[in-house]
């Protein structure tokens, strides 16, 4: 692994910096978190800013070493997230951009990439549980469309995205892995119910979609039919491995704050603390470390696709995370029942990450088949 930068990295990096220094002053308040069509608007903008300054193109276009520096110097300097268009920009459109026929790319990254359309995932299910494999969505062949009747659930953003990577069982008689399909959904297609759910948090960002004999054009099936699993394996590869790199900046950039905070309000005096803070401390270092490791083997990679290390890194930064937050409280004491007060929200999120883009359980069989060899459990 190499940890230098070139000359032309390093210049890409100060020359970021500066921009940011220049735009992000003159950017409009955000929108209330609870006001999707405005948060919609705000990401998409933003989006199209940098598209038009030349580094919409920088999630697939450039390397994966550049992509990283992108990422975190935008998190450094507090830009605005992905938002809206993070299943997009980090996991349909990169699956795309390695998958998809010339025909696809052409249709579909440059919308994202200029900020013009949403995606959401639907993935999970209501009964398949961690076990991605068990769905039961089915898409039957007529023609040139598929035929799709089911339902997902935990679908990000779906009340206000234009598609949506969508898994479906194409063949119901293969095993569990042979028989799936990846499409892309256009979300406005007759027979598509949204429901929204509210997370703990009191946030909207997730809903149930239902699907009653929704059609779907062969021609939006990304690799051959039946050979979904695969091409998932794709998504998740980019959802574990890099899409997290900017919230592991973010999480450094709170153990700082909770530090100064912890002495402004006398609780640096507690050296348990102060041990929790350090061991933390070392621990989001070592999975930045982990980080660059990832991408390093994604820019060795062909297609630049990240390998099993990034189910060694999700499993890693959702448990820190929440011992992270668990010490944010600890820090705050008793305003950390206050949910206006800093880090309280996000204590309450952080919860959700040993179940997001695959839970802990799930990584771990991961790691210990694919890394270490171990045979698969009965």
């Amino acid at each position: 692994m190499d940890l230098e930068h070139t000359a032309e990295e390093k210049e890409f990096r100060a020359r970021l910096r500066s921009w940011l220094a220049r735009v992000l002053p003159a950017l409009p308040p955000k929108p209330s978190p609870d006001d999707w069509p405005a948060r919609r608007a705000y990401d998409l903008g933003w989006q199209r800013r940098l598209h038009d300054a030349g580094y919409g193109e920088v999630h697939w276009d450039a390397s994966p070493t550049t992509r990283l520096i992108f990422l975190e110097e935008t998190e450094i300097a507090g830009a605005p997230y992905v938002g809206a268009n993070f299943v997009g920009l980090l996991h349909a459109g990169p699956t795309i951009a390695a998958e998809g026929t010339p025909e696809q790319r052409a249709r579909w990254l440059g919308p994202i990439l200029r900020g013009e359309e949403v995606w959401c995932q639907g993935f999970s299910e209501p009964d398949a549980g961690s076990d991605l494999a068990a769905l039961r969505t089915r898409a039957h062949r007529d023609g040139d469309t598929y035929v799709v009747t089911g339902s997902k659930i935990w679908t990000s953003h779906a009340e206000v995205a234009d598609w949506c990577e969508l898994l479906v069982r194409t063949d119901p008689d293969a095993p569990r892995h042979r028989g799936i399909s990846w499409l892309a959904l256009p979300m406005d297609a007759p027979g598509i119910t949204v429901r929204p759910l509210r997370t703990l948090a009191g946030s909207a960002e997730f809903a149930e979609v239902f699907l009653d004999e929704v059609r779907v054009p062969v021609a939006h099936r990304v690799g051959a039919e039946h050979d979904g699993w695969r091409v998932t394996m794709v998504t998740l590869s980019f959802e574990r491995g890099t899409a997290f790199v900017g919230e592991v900046v973010a999480c450094r950039r709170v153990l700082t704050e909770l530090a100064r905070e912890a002495r402004a309000n006398g609780r640096w005096d507690d050296p348990g603390l102060r041990r929790r803070l350090g061991t933390l401390n070392a621990e989001f270092r070592a999975l930045w470390r982990l980080t660059q490791w990832n991408v390093s083997e994604a820019e060795a990679s062909s297609r630049g696709v990240p390998g099993v290390g990034g189910s060694v890194f999700k499993l890693r930064y959702s448990h820190a995370r929440q011992r992270l937050y668990d010490t944010a409280a600890e820090v705050l004491g008793p305003d950390a029942l206050d949910l206006d007060r800093p880090w309280t929200l996000d204590r309450l999120s952080a919860l959700s990450y040993t179940i997001a883009a695959g839970t802990s359980q799930i990584q771990r069989n991961i790691v210990a088949e694919r890394i270490l060899g171990l045979p698969k459990g009965r």
